[in-house]
């Protein structure tokens, strides 16, 4: 069966490091036509002190994923600190206590995110939130496991169904959070979660994904 070691893989964790600061940004900007400006600024800060926390650390995936969480939960501002702190942190939960992550965990991880979500803001799709994201990518990598496919090839349907995802919101009116308050003016633009949240999944999914296939090689 394919999987991942959670020793040796904290790169993961840097790689979503980098993919949050290469697009501060562009996560900003996406922000700033209907919110703040402000939630690349709040990303890049929370994800570089845990950069700065995890330098020569000997830790496994599933801790630099709770060094993340805690980091995100405690030390940002903004609305999306705590909620993708929260996430962070369950998906960690999952994996804590595993020597490899195959499929099973891999989809595990994906749920235990939903849920955490779902649970703090009570958004359900269609809200023009990250939940827009989230959801469809969990169900489709689900779906893709369940109607055979590899773990990398239910990776890569995730990616594609969170992209879809993040598009959707383009077109969807904010329902949640302070965004909501312009009603239909907040049609036209992407939401600044659910594009991070999709950068974020596109990024651990590939990283994981060349990890599988180092696994995989004779």
């Amino acid at each position: 069966m394919q999987s991942i070691s959670n020793a040796g893989n904290l790169s993961i964790v840097d790689d979503l490091i980098t993919t949050i600061v290469d697009n501060t940004t562009y996560l900003s900007e996406i922000d700033g036509a209907i919110g703040d400006g402000d939630h690349g600024i709040n990303m890049r800060k929370g994800f570089l002190l845990t950069r700065e926390r995890l330098e020569g650390a000997d830790q496994t995936l599933a801790q630099g994923l709770k060094t993340l969480g805690t980091i995100l939960l405690t030390e940002i501002g903004g609305s999306m600190g705590p909620i993708y702190g929260s996430m962070f942190r369950e998906m960690a939960k999952v994996i804590g206590g595993v020597e490899e992550i195959g499929p099973q965990e891999f989809s595990s991880m994906l749920r235990a995110a939903r849920n955490s979500v779902e649970g703090l803001g009570g958004a359900k799709v269609g809200d023009k939130t990250l939940i827009d994201t989230l959801v469809p990518a969990s169900e489709a990598f689900d779906s893709a496991l369940n109607s055979g496919k590899g773990f990398a090839e239910a990776v890569d349907a995730m990616i594609q169904a969170a992209e879809k995802g993040k598009d959707s919101t383009k077109d969807l009116v904010a329902k949640i959070g302070r965004s909501a308050r312009l009603g239909e003016r907040s049609k036209g633009v992407l939401d600044a979660g659910a594009t991070s949240c999709y950068l974020l999944l596109k990024s651990f999914g590939e990283s994981c994904k060349r990890s599988i296939l180092y696994n995989s090689q004779p």
